[in-house]
């Protein structure tokens, strides 16, 4: 099964994207197809056995469009080319609204006499000569308004309608009606009937059609504003050192094992890992973590970080559409290109939307015509009615807010990977936490060190001397906890000799010619070694249910250290702030109860599952959803795959493993869990903003329509100009769109 995205031309409204999919659907071989009309992409799952890319390209064509395939590397993808083609339209529409709105102008002026029954000595009698206003009106019809037109012509041959259809109907019937008392104005002479002509509202409906795509191309280009900004971020070229040389060369050519340097100031153009050096990075830009990470030998760099401090090279693991930058553009655009479960209404409002439109405006001139047998009447209501409906502000409610909000999901480290999932998040009400790497930093690291003098001051260093070199020659978790603790209090590390470990027990060996032992109690006693004095701080940590390891130097308890894997610094900040937000927090994990408990304490987690096993997590998660609730994983590791599938939403910490953050909808990639109050919150502004935008696009239209066929005639006498109706429809899409960019200020709640 392959997946392509492709690029679409010539959409005008949410018709446009309807007529698409049914084409592309019907092609023998394509499992799924989603048609955006915002982010003007459809994404297609295919049988590439049965067709290929270009079948579906030819279905598209056929149908009065143009497809093109979006290149696999986002960040090669062809946003520059993107942005110069709406430019040029940009500039196109520019010129065709300046054009179309000085006729208008001209045209309104010379009309002012009819439209208001005054004879005004101020406008001059040539401007009221009707073959004047329709000569003026013929290259706002064929020139500024022939895309209505062609693309009615294309929409029929097709059996379809569109937003065009209804503006071309309705200015076309404008001008050819006034078209015939010019011609024969004798002829309305003598049935009695005044010769009226309404050039000026067919010029002027297409000045203001025109003006609102102008302002919704402009808005629209706004919204793919985050995806620019990541692309944006990547380096434009790489310094490599290629047979003892070190040569510049463009980010593209850079190819799998290319040793990289990087200096001081400089962007990492692809990931890899640190092979000499050492430096801090800002990972801002793809995290959201707005500390520098230290990185030395060893670490992971990845591409468009950038480097603060030291040079260090590194060799290069992933480039291309492979590297981290690639993915979350990849990811982004795919959540922008998919569809919410909450757009299903308005996709089927939109698939009958217009011919329902021209069956209300052929009843509209029936009813106005057999009533009051008044021909501009039953004009200007049919006119009203075809050019107020707007399907195109239905179309644009729901994709322009996603597209925006998962936008501002890339931008604070949150990568959403489908539209589906950023709507259900905000109705989230439990959400389940693993405790290993999700509440906690997922290793152990000493949290206390006792020594037989009390805590730990400057004099006791000798005896981190002694376990840190002792421990470097074990591949224990503990002790790698232990070694590095010792460093980090400023010790130097000497080569331990006549190193053993003790299966189950613990290490022992000479230092500094000094015998040194560390292990566990059991293992104190086997040996012979008093362990009385520091026996109450062991039962305390052991209370605490951390793993207390004792030192002992030439026969002799010296100290004790508490290990554990430590609570991350914001979590007990932000499992609080999702209390607060009406959400229950589960902690789920295969520990001990004991320990498990110790830390829902420190977090302030009142239901705990412990002592699940990995093959019983997903069946935890069911057992939560079998009460009703909503649930939400949380998870980093491999077994925690299944109950991030299991979940309604899975959320994977993306500092975890691949399978984990593949097996989820929405990843966080620094691993902070303020990603989910965030991902919450950004769901919840979405959601309402869809809704804001879904609200004004059906009242638009259940009140609009009605008011332009004349509903209001019998009762107040008034009839709504279709001037009117040409601006409040022009301008419906903008406001939608407009409103959608409002999500673009959204901020995050920070930590208190």
């Amino acid at each position: 099964m392959d997946s392509q995205t492709f690029k679409l031309h010539g959409m005008s409204c949410a018709a446009c994207a309807s007529n698409i999919e049914a084409a592309i659907r019907s092609v023998p071989g394509v499992k799924t197809c989603s048609v955006n009309f915002g982010a003007e992409q459809a994404t297609v799952a295919y049988d590439a056995d049965r067709l290929s890319a270009a079948d579906i390209q030819s279905a598209v064509d056929a149908v009065g469009y143009r497809a093109q395939p979006v290149d696999d590397n986002p960040l090669t993808a062809g946003d520059d080319a993107e942005r110069r083609e709406r430019a040029t339209r940009h500039r196109e529409l520019t010129h065709k609204v300046i054009f179309s709105l000085v006729i208008s102008g001209v045209l309104m002026v010379g009309a002012l006499p009819m439209m208001t029954g005054l004879d005004i000595p101020l406008i001059p009698d040539w401007m009221h000569n009707p073959w004047l206003q329709l000569m003026l009106t013929l290259p706002v019809m064929v020139w500024a308004g022939s895309d209505f037109f062609i693309n009615t012509w294309k929409a029929l041959k097709h059996h379809s309608a569109t937003m065009d259809t209804l503006v071309a109907v309705g200015t076309g019937t404008a001008y050819l009606y006034s078209l015939f008392p010019t011609v024969y104005p004798q002829w309305f002479i003598n049935q009695r009937l005044q010769p009226d002509v309404y050039f000026e509202i067919a010029a002027t409906i297409v000045s203001l059609i025109l003006l609102g795509n102008l302002l919704e191309n402009r808005a629209k280009g706004q919204t793919s504003e985050a995806i620019r900004q990541l692309m944006g971020l990547q380096a434009k070229t790489a310094r490599v050192i290629r047979q003892g040389e070190t040569i510049d060369i463009p980010i593209s050519e850079v190819v799998l094992g290319d040793i990289v340097l990087v200096r001081p100031g400089e962007k990492v153009p692809v990931d890899g890992d640190i092979i000499e050096g050492a430096s801090t990075l800002d990972e801002a830009m793809v995290t959201g973590e707005s500390i520098p990470v230290q990185k030395q030998v060893g670490d992971e760099v990845i591409g468009a970080t950038l480097n603060k401090t030291g040079s260090f090279k590194f060799r290069a693991t992933r480039v291309g559409k492979d590297t981290f930058l690639a993915q979350i553009v990849k990811l982004v655009q795919q959540a922008q290109g998919s569809k919410a479960p909450i757009q299903r209404l308005a996709d089927r409002v939109t698939g009958w939307f217009v011919p329902a439109v021209i069956a209300i405006a052929i009843l509209t001139f029936v009813i106005w015509f057999n009533l009051v047998g008044n021909v501009s009447i039953a004009l200007i209501t049919t006119v009203g009615v075809l050019i107020l409906a707007c399907p195109c502000a239905l179309g644009l409610a729901t994709p322009t807010s996603i597209m925006v909000g998962t936008g501002k999901g890339a931008e604070n480290g949150i990568l959403i990977k489908g539209a589906d999932s950023l709507e259900l998040a905000h109705k989230i009400q439990t959400i389940v936490l693993d405790k290993t790497g999700t509440v906690t930093q997922g290793k152990p690291t000493v949290t206390d060190y006792i020594t037989i003098r009390g805590i730990a001051n400057s004099h006791e260093l000798p005896l981190l001397r002694f376990a840190g070199s002792l421990e470097q020659n074990s591949e224990h978790p503990l002790a790698e906890a232990i070694v590095q603790y010792a460093q980090e209090q400023g010790a130097t590390l000497t080569a331990p000799t006549g190193f053993e470990a003790v299966a189950g027990s613990g290490v022992q060996g000479q230092v500094e010619g000094y015998r040194v032992q560390i292990g566990t109690y059991r293992w104190m006693h086997e040996l012979g070694i008093e362990t009385q004095r520091l026996k109450p701080e062991w039962d305390q940590l052991e209370s605490q249910g951390k793993t207390a390891v004792w030192l002992a130097v030439a026969g002799q308890v010296e100290a004790i250290m508490g290990i554990a894997d430590a609570v991350k610094p914001s979590s007990k900040n932000a499992i609080q702030t999702l209390q607060k937000m009406g959400l229950e927090v589960v902690m789920l994990t295969g520990d001990n109860r004991r320990t498990a408990e110790v830390i829902a304490r420190e977090v302030n987690i009142q239901r705990v599952m412990a002592e699940v096993r990995p093959e019983q997590k997903a069946d935890q998660v069911l057992a939560l959803q079998q009460e009703g609730k909503l649930v939400a994983m949380v998870g980093d590791g491999i077994n925690d795959a299944p109950a991030l599938a299991q979940a309604d939403v899975g959320m994977a910490i993306g500092t975890g493993t691949d399978v984990a953050i593949a097996a989820s909808d929405i990843t966080l990639i620094s691993g902070d869990l303020w990603g989910i109050v965030t991902a919450i919150q950004l769901s919840r502004a979405t959601i309402r903003n869809i809704r804001q935008n879904l609200f004004f696009a059906f009242i638009y239209n259940v009140a609009g329509i009605p008011i332009a066929a004349g509903i209001l005639y019998p009762i107040l006498g008034w009839l709504l100009n279709p001037i009117i109706a040409g601006a409040a429809m022009a301008f419906s899409s903008v406001s939608v769109v407009t409103n959608a960019l409002r999500l673009r200020n959204f901020r995050p709640k920070t930590q208190t």
